[in-house]
């Protein structure tokens, strides 16, 4: 894992499985009925167990369905997290559609719903970049660009992006290194 010191906050990176996150919290990149699906959102919602599916559904009922940009907080049930913090971000069209800004929305909704709930540390997969067809290397800048915001701002003490591929991986980590680098 690569870490960055962000004011009094901490920014890394790493390869690996969300769901085995230590984070008091996870971002899963939901669909707008919060039903599960493939990928990241498959993923969760397996590991925490069917509770996590009947807490979506009572959102839903409550909500409609959650917006883009927009997120909610479940609990972990079966994750070692704490917290789910569902999010619905993009499906890429060709970038003129408001796809960076509704991105970047879901990032920093994420990390205020963190910080509503008290919740300190979060952990966070590629927003958008899997079957939502977000180029990767922008949704990488987007990503880094949101979370050292939220960092600088003292929304929570430590953001991860905890990412399943190696690729994946090596794009967010110099979309940090960029960022931080414009920055100074």
């Amino acid at each position: 894992m690569e870490r960055f010191s962000i004011k009094e906050a901490w920014l890394g990176v790493t390869l690996g499985d969300l769901t085995q996150s230590g984070a008091q919290a996870i971002v899963n990149a939901a669909n707008p009925q919060l039903a599960g699906g493939g990928g990241v959102d498959g993923a969760i919602h397996q590991a925490a167990g069917p509770e996590l599916l009947q807490a979506c559904r009572e959102i839903i009922q409550d909500i409609g369905e959650l917006p883009a940009g927009e997120a909610v907080i479940t609990p972990g049930f079966n994750l070692s997290a704490e917290w789910v913090i569902h999010t619905v971000g993009p499906i890429y069209r060709d970038g003129a559609q408001g796809e960076r800004e509704t991105l970047l929305r879901a990032y920093r909704n994420c990390l205020k719903t963190a910080r509503d709930n008290g919740v300190a540390t979060v952990d966070f997969p590629a927003i958008s970049c899997g079957v939502y067809g977000y180029p990767l290397e922008e949704g990488a800048a987007v990503a880094a660009a949101a979370l050292v915001e939220g960092l600088e701002m003292a929304w929570v003490r430590e953001a991860r992006l905890v990412l399943f591929k190696q690729r994946t991986f090596d794009v967010f980590l110099q979309a940090v290194k960029n960022r931080l680098e414009a920055g100074l």
